[in-house]
């Protein structure tokens, strides 16, 4: 069977994350395969790597067999070969050369944030929607192995009424020679559009939004713990964005959700991101890789009483929740489902409103901290 070409321009891929995941794990993993079937057709991915470094880029395409890379963005938007603009730059640039695409009318993906301010990432949902482009944003956690199985939980209907839940995540990320290449320097600087609010509660508004009902309110606080990091070349900067936030979140549901972020702790739980959700008929808790249930019937009966050891140990009436089926890489995975869209109009329901849903989100954590109160979370 011969392949149907689909060019994709990647901007962005010689970063960490749009190397190794939307790169290397994704659309070369795709092309080392022989391509994708969809729609009864089999459909190869070409990609155009697209950068600022022109010897960084063409390493990357002899690792991967792609000969075709170019350092100008606008002659790359102007060819018609290429119909779908992928953007995993730095989220500083991603505004700009995202109006561009949707303007040159290319179906768009990007990763997230989709821009610095909702405003912004509002008009680029909308202008989108306007030029009839196809758009989507990432949204991997929702397909990780362990969220997976909490979804598969909750549409079962098994936690009843979801009365709260909580988040936590985060890691100690070196501020020193240790680890200076341990995340990019530029998460730490907030005039280059990092901070751990703009950075991961995108993420949690779509979990929040997708698994449990859309957010009502939202009271933050954050702060920069580590004032001093060293950058790439190991040279002291001084850290302008926050990397520690905690914050109280009501969804209109009337459940309750505690989250908190940070890049300033030792983690003393399963994972680097546990979420744990507690309703009337059972609780579960899930990490990347697994999910854990506790219903009503297996649920022990705990005393309070600080004299005397507890009896009772707390993790041992917890039952793993199986996976339905096997799991793929969930950058992969939502690849796959965004060529779906594109080629056979499948449903694809990750749009540039649902990225600006979460940089609105990300943004009124941010005010309610600024001024010391609950802020509400308005329809987009």
């Amino acid at each position: 069977m011969s392949a149907r070409r689909v060019g994709i321009i990647m901007n962005g891929v010689t970063g960490r994350m749009g190397r190794n995941q939307h790169l290397e794990r994704s659309i070369a993993a795709i092309r080392a395969e022989g391509g994708l079937h969809i729609g009864g057709e089999l459909v190869m991915p070409d990609p155009l790597l697209v950068g600022r470094d022109e010897g960084r880029l063409r390493a990357l395409g002899e690792q991967f067999g792609i000969s075709a890379i170019t350092t100008d963005l606008d002659a790359a938007l102007r060819d018609p070969d290429y119909p779908i603009y992928f953007d995993a730059q730095t989220t500083a640039g991603r505004e700009r050369a995202l109006s561009m695409a949707i303007e040159a009318g290319k179906d768009c993906y990007c990763e997230k944030p989709i821009a610095t301010s909702s405003s912004l990432a509002l008009a680029l949902a909308t202008q989108a929607e306007r030029a009839g482009v196809r758009n989507g944003v990432v949204q991997d956690k929702l397909f990780l192995p362990g969220l997976l199985k909490l979804a598969q939980v909750l549409e079962s209907g098994a936690l009843g009424e979801v009365l709260s839940a909580s988040i936590d995540f985060g890691y100690w990320v070196f501020p020193d020679r240790i680890g200076a290449v341990q995340r990019p320097s530029w998460n730490y600087r907030a005039e280059d559009g990092g901070g751990i609010i703009l950075d991961m509660f995108c993420h949690f508004r779509y979990l929040l939004d997708h698994l449990f009902g859309e957010v009502s309110a939202v009271t933050a606080t954050a702060g920069t713990k580590i004032p001093v990091r060293v950058d790439e070349q190991l040279r002291p900067y001084q850290a302008t964005a926050d990397d520690d936030a905690a914050a109280l979140v009501e969804l209109r549901n009337g459940a309750i959700v505690t989250i908190h972020a940070s890049w300033c702790v030792r983690p003393y739980r399963d994972d680097l991101f546990v979420l744990k959700v507690d309703g009337s008929k059972a609780s579960a808790v899930a990490d990347l890789r697994r999910c854990q249930l506790q219903p009503a019937e297996a649920t022990p009966r705990f005393t309070w009483n600080p004299d005397l050891p507890q009896e009772l140990d707390p993790r041992s009436a917890w039952i793993d929740v199986p996976a339905r089926e096997p799991v793929q890489n969930a950058f992969r995975y939502q690849w796959e489902r965004f060529l779906a869209h594109v080629v056979a109009g499948e449903p694809f329901p990750w749009s540039l409103r649902d990225g600006a849903r979460g940089v609105q989100f990300a943004e009124l954590a941010t005010e309610s901290m600024a001024e010391r109160r609950w802020v509400e979370v308005p329809e987009l």
